[in-house]
């Protein structure tokens, strides 16, 4: 197989190079899984430095989230029972298309539990299913489940462009909400637009908090702050009474630290989501998150966000789409279709 192994941290993604390395031999419980395409994610560009939160010991190969083929099955089940009753059959076979995330999505093949796999969407290829797994549950858990997102309300998204943006925009709009997008580019909003945002607003510019009232009926602001970013600040000054301000990441690098009065002053709710936790926490949420999801998607209401602005494909070309990445110049989620053994890269 080949990857994009990490021996040594490096100093950013021009040092990631590919390796091949003997193929994975999967655990009992694990799924071996043909990668044909793998998403990128701002945490990649932190972990190959060796600043995230999560760090695994070296040598690892990087990359999370991924689409592919079913390439050999467990042997055992990993659920604990201690009935005597033979384990379940596993959920997929050979041959089955799914998406999900695991470390070592930098590769031509991965090791999967099932808990981390999906099936791919009925009608989706496998570049669009590679972006699923992370931000379409995050847009999905915090308007739906965190914020009770309903028909009428005024949902204003920061970064609406970037890939759990985009998501957010889409579950909003199935909802019924009106949403406001905010990104620092024209390009940008028009992508927003184009994934059925109603308003464009470019947070660059002064008074931008202004111009969001002024979109919403008699000024009143945002009934609903998505926030990816860190802009919880700010958006004070223009979410409505009684909003809800859903904190989702801290892409401008730094953790705000937050006048409480003005929280207090507007009745706003301020509403933190860990998505990753949910697995531990709520298991059953999970389950009620993607169902919900394709649901959405089997009515048409949820498409693919993949970056087609340019093309990615082959695993030497991560390296670019990493640096595209962490200097902002895509939208969406920025995908590489990696090609397996005898498959041409046009």
């Amino acid at each position: 197989m080949r990857a994009i192994q990490v021996k040594e941290y490096v100093q950013g993604p021009q040092d990631l190079t590919v390796t091949t390395l003997p193929t994975l031999t999967p655990s009992p419980t694990s799924y071996l899984i043909a990668i044909h395409a793998t998403a990128t994610n701002f945490f990649d560009l932190l972990q190959i430095r060796g600043k995230y939160q999560h760090q695994p010991p070296l040598p690892w190969i990087s990359g999370s989230e991924f689409s592919g083929v079913v390439v050999s099955t467990p042997s055992s089940s990993s659920s604990s029972s201690s009935s005597s009753s033979p384990p379940p059959p596993p959920k997929f076979q050979i041959g089955d298309k799914v998406f999900g995330a695991a470390q070592g999505g930098y590769a031509t093949h991965i090791c999967a539990p099932e808990s981390a796999l999906r099936a791919v969407p009925a009608g989706w290829d496998f570049l669009d299913a590679a972006g699923l797994m992370v931000t379409a549950p995050t847009s999905y858990a915090a308007l739906v489940t965190r914020a009770g997102v309903k028909k009428g309300d005024y949902v204003l998204v920061h970064a609406a462009a970037g890939g759990v943006g985009l998501a957010a925009v889409q579950v909003a709009k199935a909802f019924g909400a009106v949403v406001i997008a905010t990104a620092g580019s024209a390009r940008k909003l028009e992508v927003a637009r184009g994934f059925g945002a109603d308003y464009g607003v470019d947070y660059r510019k002064k008074g931008w908090e202004e111009e969001v009232k002024r979109l919403t009926p008699g000024g009143r602001g945002a009934d609903v702050v998505f926030d990816p970013v860190g802009m919880v600040t700010p958006s004070l000054k223009c979410t409505a009474w009684n909003g809800r301000i859903l904190v989702i990441g801290f892409a401008a690098g730094e953790i705000e630290k937050v006048a409480m009065n003005r929280v207090l002053l507007k009745n706003v709710s301020v509403v933190g989501l860990h998505w990753g936790m949910y697995a531990r926490e709520e298991p059953d949420t999970v389950e009620e998150v993607w169902n919900g999801l394709f649901d959405l998607m089997q009515m048409g209401k949820f498409k693919g966000t993949v970056y087609k602005d340019e093309e990615f494909v082959g695993l030497e070309s991560v390296p670019r789409a990493l640096g595209m990445l962490g200097r902002r110049e895509t939208w969406g989620k920025v995908v590489v279709r990696v090609p397996q053994d005898g498959q041409t890269k046009l």
